[in-house]
C-alpha cells in the first residue's frame, strides 16, 4: 500500500484526500456498472468505500495491507456491491411470494359428509382469517405433505430455512388467533 496515502487519510491531509478521491471515482463507476449497479447506487458505495478506507487506515489495518491503494478500495466497493444484490435478492423473493395472485394458490374444497367438531370449525374459521400466504404455506405443508424443501423448489422460496421460518410464524399467528377468541 502506498503509505503516503494512508498517512494523508490518517492525518486528514485535505489536498491529497481530495486526489485520492477524484482519481479513481470514474473508474470505479465503469466497474461497477458490469455488477449491473445504478450511478446513484455506485456514487453511494464508492462513498462508503473510501469512508471505510479511511477508516480502516486511522486503526492501522492499511499498514500491513501488501496491495495497491486502488485494489484495496475496489475490494471494499465490490463486498459493498455483493451486500446491495444479497439484500435485493432477497427482498424480491419475498416481494414475489408476497405478490402472488389469487390463480397462484390452491383451492381446496373439502367433501362433508358428516358434521365438522367445534374444534374443526374453530380451525378453518381462523385458518380463513389468515393472509394468502400463510394459507398456501400451511397447506402445502399439512394437506399437500410436501417437505420445506420441496417447498423452496417449487414456490421460489431461497431456502428450506426461510420455509421452515415462514410456516412457523404461520403457525404461531393460528395458535394465535385461536387463543385469543372468545368462545
Amino acid at each position: 500500500m502506498e503509505h503516503h496515502y494512508v498517512d494523508a487519510l490518517k492525518n486528514n491531509d485535505d489536498t491529497l484526500i481530495k486526489e485520492l478521491y477524484g482519481r479513481h471515482r470514474a473508474e470505479f463507476f465503469g466497474f461497477s456498472r458490469k455488477y449491473r449497479i445504478s450511478e446513484i447506487d455506485s456514487a453511494d458505495i464508492y462513498q462508503e468505500a473510501f469512508l471505510a478506507m479511511r477508516k480502516h487506515a486511522i486503526s492501522g489495518k492499511l499498514n500491513e495491507v501488501s496491495c495497491s491503494f486502488k485494489t484495496y478500495l475496489f475490494g471494499i466497493g465490490k463486498y459493498l456491491i455483493f451486500d446491495i444484490h444479497k439484500a435485493e435478492a432477497s427482498k424480491s423473493s419475498y416481494n414475489a411470494n408476497l405478490h402472488n395472485t389469487d390463480s397462484d394458490y390452491e383451492s381446496i374444497t373439502v367433501d362433508i359428509t358428516q358434521e365438522l367438531t367445534e374444534e374443526q370449525k374453530l380451525l378453518r374459521h381462523f385458518f380463513n382469517q389468515l393472509g394468502k400466504s400463510c394459507q398456501q404455506m400451511l397447506t402445502l405443508s399439512f394437506y399437500r405433505g410436501l417437505t420445506n424443501e420441496e417447498i423452496a423448489k417449487q414456490y421460489g422460496y431461497e431456502s428450506e430455512a426461510v420455509v421452515r421460518s415462514q410456516k412457523s410464524r404461520c403457525l404461531k399467528t393460528l395458535k394465535n388467533l385461536i387463543k385469543t377468541s372468545p368462545r
